[in-house]
């Protein structure tokens, strides 16, 4: 276990460190304009990845059964703030979602805290319940997880949402639920979705700019049209580090949710392959960890924790590349943001802590 917990550590410090270099390469040009001061975003992410890494090095010390002890108060926790935040004066709008609390010029983010809270509780319910039917097994946790939905689509934020059911929903399919539950669901939330673009019908123009960018060119296509620009020409070895042309105000804000395409263009396929590989492994341990605990809670967690790192990276990859509609959700590890590079070094500590206990 200590070599793959080794892997583990050495694939989130690289990623995370080239993070770091990509925020500062591709938020030179905005952060001068914006701020006066091309390493605003850097300095900022800087700060945060070192809290992290204490972060991560802190959780790592501490035994995972902790949060089977209190997965019930983690969980009511992150209610309370998920509630706060929408309260005006308590929580602040920032690109037109009431989901952050503002400390300064810093913004805390509790939809991204709520998306470990519950995977913490939805491991200890399933590693404590015998799934036998629907309506005494999964109704229950089915209700907590639709409550934290709710709460976060009324901020709104519609990717973090998604993530957390999509990860709550493979949890259940991993713990044994039957098959035809989930075309059930799958239909439920189908409707689910087409009453969201009824009431936002900025969803509806995000969709039609998926479709055909082109369609609107300056308006709703734009970010995406300019993150294919961003990619199209990175070529094997890219355009060189700092030598990114749609960082010039062309692709807005590169350094949250499109950083990739701005890896893609500076260090073409060659940085994507190595973004990739690392990812994988990182993903790979985690999984592999899930796999050869015997303590049921430890599964449940580390592979809720490695199916939500791996569902965000690929939503997010998919958004960038034009695949499916723009989501706003960002890189784990990478992307500018400190609440989710926090939330993401605490998962990984869990990982590290259960990879130790035997």
């Amino acid at each position: 276990m200590k070599k793959i917990s080794k892997s583990l550590i050495i694939s989130v410090i690289i990623l995370s460190l080239f993070g770091l270099l990509m925020i500062y390469s591709s938020s030179t040009v905005w952060a001068e304009y914006k701020y006066n001061d091309p390493y605003k975003y850097l300095k900022s992410q800087a700060m945060f990845l070192l809290i992290g890494y204490l972060i991560m090095y802190l959780v790592a010390k501490i035994n995972y059964h902790i949060y089977y002890k209190y997965s019930n108060q983690i969980l009511f926790i992150c209610i309370i703030l998920l509630v706060l935040v929408l309260i005006p004066g308590i929580g602040t709008i920032r690109n037109g979602s009431r989901s952050w609390f503002g400390i300064g010029s810093f913004g805390i983010q509790p939809s991204e805290f709520a998306k470990l809270g519950i995977i913490i509780f939805t491991s200890k319910y399933l590693s404590n319940n015998k799934i036998k039917d629907v309506k005494s097994s999964v109704l229950p946790i089915l209700i907590v997880i639709i409550l934290i939905f709710g709460l976060i689509m009324l901020q709104p934020d519609f990717g973090t949402g998604v993530i957390l059911v999509m990860t709550c929903i493979c949890l259940l399919f991993a713990s044994g639920v039957n098959i035809n539950f989930f075309i059930k669901i799958g239909i439920i939330g189908l409707l689910g979705i087409i009453i969201l673009i009824i009431i936002a019908p900025y969803r509806l123009e995000r969709i039609t700019s998926f479709l055909n960018p082109w369609s609107d060119p300056l308006g709703s296509g734009f970010q995406i049209i300019q993150s294919l620009y961003a990619i199209g020409p990175g070529g094997i070895l890219g355009m060189g580090l700092g030598n990114s042309i749609q960082k010039h105000f062309y692709l807005p804000e590169p350094q949250t949710d499109f950083i990739f395409s701005i890896i893609s263009e500076e260090l073409g396929f060659a940085g994507v392959l190595i973004v990739s590989l690392l990812f994988i492994n990182i993903i790979k341990q985690g999984i592999s960890i899930s796999l050869i605990k015997e303590d049921n809670f430890a599964k449940f967690l580390s592979f809720g924790i490695s199916f939500s790192i791996a569902f965000q990276t690929i939503l997010n990859l998919m958004v960038v590349i034009g695949l499916i509609p723009v989501t706003g959700v960002t890189l784990p590890f990478l992307s500018y943001g400190g609440s989710s590079l926090l939330v993401s070094m605490t998962s990984i500590g869990i990982i590290l802590n259960i990879s130790k206990q035997k």
